[in-house]
């Protein structure tokens, strides 16, 4: 059977007025300048993005999940726990492995099952051993994963992103539609047809399901169907809240808002794509929300001209500190 062939995507037929858009956003895990982790400016930003009405994922990509070690993780999920005295949060299941290993369970229980005993929803990060086995193991996989569980979200993370990563064919996403203790999937190939595709086949199949968009180059895929677990609404979650609640609300200012921080999105996102993270240290850096513009010291960086022009857009949105 071909799911593709058989789903008719007509994008503007897709749109939906009015629609409670769910938010999730990727905290950055700031540096201070000798590199050490700033967990006071982690922690108040943790704070800001719930307050905005956010739900924040840790331990993401933005958050360096891959390049950061199992303590440091795991001190991500304490702080989190902390700072939000009880309330609703998002993790990342980060399994390290090679190529070429296989699918490793019973790591990815120890990472879902901490996550849980902190509060948090799981978010299951790709591995070697997970995306190189076929698409039924892959399915077998995650209904492996949701044994161990009571909800979590699945995770399509491009190769420009991580090594690891991988975009499943429409069959499998198909299949992970009918693992019950998978409650949505975040999608990041920073593709609108792979998207449309798949917002189509949940419609059909599954309604509860969330897609959630990771196209930091198309944040207008909300208006589609898709929710969203972004990397970009670190830089301001208080826009993107308010973004949110002028679609709602059906006030056309929703779309001069949302051109505004995409125009920041393909400013951050341009290749090398990861350097994004150093983007959102400098844009949070000119708001007065962090100190330092520092990142992991394995992570690339941008050149240092590309302040005055973020320094261009925070004044554009309003945002910049003053001095």
């Amino acid at each position: 059977m071909n799911l593709e062939a058989q789903l008719t995507i007509s994008p503007t037929a897709m749109i939906v007025p009015n629609r409670r858009i769910t938010g999730i956003s990727a905290i950055l895990l700031p540096f201070r300048d000798n590199r050490e982790i700033d967990w006071p400016g982690f922690a108040n930003h943790v704070r800001r993005t719930a307050e905005a009405g956010l739900t924040p994922a840790v331990n993401m990509d933005t958050g360096f999940a891959n390049l950061i070690s199992e303590e440091e993780r795991q001190k991500v999920l304490r702080a989190t726990r902390c700072a939000l005295d009880g309330g609703e949060f998002v993790a990342g299941a980060f399994v390290a492995d090679s190529p070429g290993e296989p699918f490793n369970a019973e790591a990815y229980f120890g990472q879902v099952e901490s996550i849980q005993s902190h509060g948090g929803t799981p978010i299951v990060f790709q591995s070697y051993g997970l995306t190189q086995q076929s698409g039924d193991d892959i399915v077998r996989s995650y209904e492996t994963i949701g044994e161990k569980t009571d909800k979590f979200i699945a995770f399509e993370l491009g190769a420009m992103f991580a090594p690891f990563g991988a975009i499943y064919d429409l069959e499998t996403y198909g299949g992970l539609l009918g693992v019950g203790k998978c409650i949505g999937a975040k999608h990041s190939s920073l593709n609108r047809q792979l998207e449309w595709e798949r917002i189509a086949l949940r419609d059909a199949a599954r309604p509860d399901f969330k897609v959630f968009t990771g196209n930091d180059l198309a944040i207008d895929m909300v208006i589609y169907g898709s929710d969203y677990l972004l990397g970009l609404s670190t830089f301001a979650p208080d826009l993107f809240a308010k973004r949110d609640a002028m679609w709602l609300a059906g006030d056309p200012e929703f779309f001069e808002l949302n051109d505004l921080i995409q125009y920041l999105g393909f400013l951050a996102f341009r290749p090398p794509v990861p350097a994004y993270k150093h983007s959102a240290a400098q844009f949070l850096k000119l708001r007065g929300w962090i100190g330092s513009d520092r990142t992991h010291a394995n992570s690339p960086e941008r050149p240092s001209s590309d302040v005055a022009i973020l320094r261009d857009i925070a004044a554009r949105m309003g945002v910049l500190k003053e001095r």
